[in-house]
């Protein structure tokens, strides 16, 4: 059976909700998130019920979308794919359950704005990984994978470069960001544009280099 959910990703499910039941015990009721700010006040505001429960049904449904893909797969594609499809996944579990970490910390008075902090990481990932698929190499096995070829070198090359180009630019955005303190609202946007918009740049990018 083709599966791309592990262990390891119900463990993260499992860590994130247990981050989810301490904010709700630790973190009072009546709380409200500061989501943006303006000046030095907030015009954006997250109550603490909304707040908390967008992560664990975020990573619900995200080993459910995973899930289905893999059973849709078939075996030539799932075996090409896997090595990216499970780092992916595990990569968004973790933006999802270090932004719920964010959340309890900041709603018990942290100092430490986890948040930003997972601003600034993912920021830098997505850097380093726009700069290795800009400058890679056809590869039979490494580099990007869609459900249809891409068929000749100058295609492929041209392809890894708008995606790298797009994963470069979302990382040097959320690395602005996280610098600016724009607030959570706008910073937990921008995790998923930037994990989301260069995917489907590179899927489009490959479409239009095969005609």
């Amino acid at each position: 059976m083709q599966i791309l959910t592990t262990r390891f990703h119900l463990l993260l499910l499992t860590v994130t909700v247990a981050i989810t039941g301490v904010a709700f015990f630790r973190v009072p009721a009546d709380y409200f998130y500061a989501a943006h700010w303006t000046g030095g006040t907030s015009d954006w505001l997250w109550p603490r019920d909304v707040a908390l429960i967008v992560a664990p049904l975020a990573q619900l449904g995200l080993l459910g979308a995973f899930f289905a893909l893999g059973r849709a797969l078939t075996k030539n594609q799932y075996a090409k794919s896997q090595h990216i499809l499970d780092p992916a996944l595990t990569l968004l579990m973790l933006v999802v359950g270090a932004s719920q970490l964010g959340l309890l910390l900041t709603g018990i008075g942290s100092d430490l704005d986890f948040v930003r902090v997972t601003g600034f990481a993912l920021g830098v990932a997505l850097l380093l990984l726009g700069v290795v698929l800009f400058e890679a190499e056809r590869h039979t096995y490494a580099g990007l994978r869609m459900p249809w070829p891409v068929g000749t070198d100058r295609a492929w090359r041209i392809v890894h470069r708008v995606t790298g180009l797009m994963f470069g630019l979302a990382g040097l955005g959320l690395l602005a960001l996280a610098w600016q303190d724009v607030g959570l609202g706008l910073l937990v946007l921008a995790f998923i544009a930037a994990t989301f918009v260069p995917v489907g740049v590179a899927a489009l990018a490959t479409l239009l280099t095969r005609s």
